[in-house]
């Protein structure tokens, strides 16, 4: 007569050699996820971009009931393309103006440029959201 254990073995297939493949299928999946894993890591740090982008917000003037002029600096490695949104904001920091702004690759790496945008009420300050590499 077999034990309560041999019949629960026998009955959800559990075997010797059960055992075995299923270490073995571990030990695939765990090298296969390791493999995946190192080359998206080399993938992502090799292939970034290797310029450097900042940009500082200088302030804003000539706040009038329909329009704003944003200042704002952008530093990028010369030759480089740089595209900016630029927002005004009203005083409950609602967006009332918005624009994209596409500068040129040129040969200095830091500039300072002023653009007035057009507002759908009152502003009371002006920025660069975000810049980016397009």
């Amino acid at each position: 007569m077999s034990t309560p254990q041999q019949r629960l073995d026998e009955r959800y297939g559990r075997t010797p050699g059960s055992e075995r493949r299923t270490h073995t299928l571990m030990i695939v999946a765990g090298v296969i996820f390791a493999v995946v894993f190192t080359a998206w890591v080399v993938w992502g740090g090799l292939s970034g971009t290797n310029a450097e982008l900042e940009t500082r917000d200088l302030g804003y003037s000539n706040v009038t009931e329909t329009s704003i002029d944003v200042r704002w600096e952008v530093s990028v490695n010369p030759g480089t393309e740089v595209s900016c949104a630029i927002q005004a904001l009203n005083e409950s920091f609602g967006i009332v103006g918005w624009k994209v702004v596409e500068l040129p690759p040129v040969t200095e790496r830091t500039r300072v440029f002023v653009e007035t945008l057009r507002t759908a009420e009152q502003a009371v300050t002006g920025l660069p959201y975000r810049c980016w590499l397009p």
